[in-house]
């Protein structure tokens, strides 16, 4: 590996502890709704946390196990994801991953990811990746 990648890849793992360390999935909802597991949650911000569901602030009484499946009914202002694979069933406002991969509809705000995968249908912000597809 050069050293240009290798310095891309720590500055990007620079970028990205914060919210790695912090949670593995944070909703924005801007209305939606957000499935994970099957079970559907309303509210302004959802997260996943380790195994914790919390919603507004608020730990759901069902923790998370297995592998994660999520999907973001609506329109959503922003979707972060360290790993697994998010849909979003509308349009989203931003998104941001590390490893984690985002289907969605249009993109109307920044893209960031370092090595996960975003597809959309049109994306008109910016974009920041260093090993990651933007579709």
């Amino acid at each position: 590996m050069s050293t240009t990648k290798k310095l891309a890849l720590m500055i990007a793992a620079l970028y990205f502890s914060s919210f790695a360390q912090a949670r593995e999935l944070e909703v924005a909802t801007g209305g939606a709704t957000v499935t994970i597991n099957g079970i559907t949650y309303t509210g302004k911000n959802i997260s996943v946390d380790g195994n914790r569901v919390v919603v507004d602030g608020v730990e759901q009484a069902v923790p998370v196990t297995g592998p994660v499946s999520v999907v973001v009914n609506g329109n959503p202002a922003s979707v972060e994801t360290a790993a697994g694979r998010v849909q979003v069933t509308g349009n989203v406002g931003s998104v941001r991953t590390m490893s984690g991969h985002v289907d969605s509809g249009d993109i109307n705000g920044d893209v960031t990811t370092m090595s996960g995968d975003v597809s959309c249908k049109v994306h008109t912000g910016d974009t920041k990746t260093v090993s990651g597809n933007i579709r």
